[in-house]
């Protein structure tokens, strides 16, 4: 399906997957999205900004634009991938604290999909302030692709051997889901 002159937000976050999320890249540039990407401040130190820029076509934003610089074209639809634990439960209590925050706080009341692909470890899953968050965002009708047949919690210390197997085609295929 190809979406021309959609935009698609990848919002990439501080995890292990972060480093490969030009593979998301390219499977939304395939189904005809134009991507920007925007990174939580510590995805920086995992992804290779230059090389994305170069991917997208755009700059790769990790905080506010300054007054005069250029918006962000409009998104149609957002993917979290690599969605951490604390962008997750930040996301769920209305946290505005970074950019990538600023942008998921208003989706849901501009009508805007979002698309959550958690990587996050099953001591934390399990956590209390963790379900309710996924309980609270699935709620407001926003897409966490955690259990079975989406993402599984690994065991703490073995991220590292989930990361070629992270389900990047799964975030597309809820937004085909969708009708994007």
């Amino acid at each position: 399906m190809t979406h021309p002159g959609k935009v698609l937000y990848i919002i990439v976050c501080a995890a292990g997957p972060a480093g490969d999320v030009g593979r998301l890249v390219t499977l939304a540039q395939d189904d005809g999205w134009t991507v920007q990407l925007i990174a939580t401040p510590p995805a920086l130190n995992f992804i290779d900004v230059p090389q994305l820029e170069q991917q997208t076509g755009r700059p790769v934003r990790s905080q506010y634009r300054n007054p005069g610089e250029p918006r962000s074209p409009h998104a149609d639809a957002i993917i979290i991938a690599p969605a951490t634990y604390n962008t997750i439960n930040k996301f769920a209590q209305g946290i505005a604290d970074t950019y990538a925050l600023g942008i998921l706080s208003e989706a849901p009341g501009l009508g805007i999909p979002v698309v959550i692909l958690p990587f996050v470890n099953s001591a934390l899953a399990s956590r209390a302030p963790f379900r309710r968050s996924v309980e609270d965002l699935r709620a407001e009708g926003i897409r966490v692709l955690l259990g079975p047949g989406q993402f599984e919690p690994h065991l703490p210390s073995s991220g590292g051997d989930r990361i070629a197997s992270y389900p990047w085609k799964r975030a597309l295929a809820e937004l085909a889901e969708l009708g994007l």
